[in-house]
């Protein structure tokens, strides 16, 4: 078996999301792992560790010709993938996302010469499927991608499923679920909840998302202003989008006085590990990394039942799982949990070894890199 260090490109949405934070996190654990890792995208990711001497970035130039009504990515990033793959003699092009990501890698490959073709793996991670993968004007380019890459890969059973209904690929996927690995938080528990305003005794939920429509988070307002006794908690909100269309459900709910907006947060274990709940009221999810990230500071969360989440956390064992769009469900779900010490406290030492035992770093990295060395011997 070929035990060399793999040269591997990474392309990714380097911004807030569950897609960058993964490929970012498996980059830098890769790299650690004696790997040569490359990024390719329009920014640094922005959860890459500083000084890894292992971990290339190869920014994308975007051009703005009066030709184009709207700026081309996909071209000049196949064009850099195809440059940085040669220059490198890459083994693996992983595509996290399939639009433009594996579109432009699969393009990349095809204009590089013979014996210098890097395989294409693809990670599916949710919206490239969900969403994109019923656009008509995506759909097919999709499955195209999808089956011309070496080996593709889906963050949830759940998601796996999917893909083969709505897109239609025929090809086998692999399922490599998300890891999260934490970073020690910069300051203490106390110092942060004195931020935010938490008073001693008052409890602190925690909500972290791109605030993208499907995260619900109008479900989630209405919820938390049905929750008895408001003056016992805290709501704090890392906010990875605008949260601007909501200031209104705000003051229309009369939450001013418990919500806490914290906005572009790139460093988001400090608060992470000052929260006592998680909550998450989305409609659909592949995976919910958030749900993860909370569960690795013991923090349990009431979240709704969609998607992939019932594999990430079992219902009233590591978690309390309602049904979407109920906000009566979660508002019952965060009493309980808040009222109920002993329970609370229990059922997040039982999410954290949850994501020790399946989702830690030493369990899924190795899953990718028997992934890399597959396709290669193939």
């Amino acid at each position: 078996m070929d035990t060399r260090p793999l040269r591997i490109g990474i392309i990714c949405y380097p911004s807030v999301g569950g897609s960058g934070i993964l490929a970012s996190g498996l980059g830098d654990e890769l790299a650690a792992r004696g790997h040569e890792v490359h990024f390719i995208s329009y920014e640094r990711p922005f959860r890459l560790k500083p000084g890894n001497e292992r971990v290339y970035f190869h920014p994308v130039e975007i051009s703005s010709y009066e030709l184009f009504k709207y700026p081309d990515y996909t071209l000049p990033l196949s064009v850099k993938l195809a440059e940085v793959a040669q220059t490198f003699d890459l083994d693996i092009l992983h595509a996290h996302y399939a639009v433009p990501h594996a579109t432009a890698a699969i393009l990349a490959r095809s204009m590089l010469p013979e014996g210098k073709r890097p395989a294409v793996v693809t990670t599916l991670h949710g919206t490239d499927t969900t969403l994109l993968g019923r656009d008509p004007g995506y759909a097919p380019a999709i499955g195209y991608a999808l089956e011309q890459s070496d080996a593709v890969t889906a963050v949830s059973d759940f998601l796996r499923r999917e893909t083969h209904r709505i897109i239609g690929v025929q090809r086998e996927i692999d399922v490599i679920h998300n890891f999260f690995d934490p970073r020690p938080a910069a300051r203490s528990r106390e110092a942060v909840r004195k931020e935010l305003g938490v008073k001693p005794g008052q409890k602190l939920v925690l909500h972290l998302s791109n605030l993208r429509p499907v995260k619900r988070i109008d479900v989630m307002l209405k919820a938390l202003a049905q929750v008895p006794n408001r003056e016992r908690f805290k709501v704090v909100v890392l906010a990875g989008g605008s949260f601007t269309q909501h200031q209104g459900l705000v003051r229309q709910l009369g939450l001013q006085d418990t919500i806490v907006l914290r906005e572009s947060v790139s460093v988001v274990e400090d608060y992470l590990q000052a929260a006592d709940v998680g909550v998450f009221t989305s409609d659909s999810e592949s995976f919910c990394l958030s749900i993860l990230e909370a569960a690795n500071f013991g923090c349990p969360s009431v979240s709704t039942r969609v998607g992939g989440i019932p594999e990430v956390m079992e219902h009233d064992c590591s978690a309390l799982l309602v049904p979407a769009g109920d906000s009566a469900a979660v508002a019952g779900a965060l009493d309980r949990l808040l009222s109920d010490d002993a329970l609370r406290e229990a059922m997040g030492a039982k999410a954290r070894q949850r994501a020790r035992d399946l989702f830690s770093t030493e369990r899924i990295v190795p899953e990718y890199e028997a992934l890399y060395r597959r396709v290669l011997a193939e």
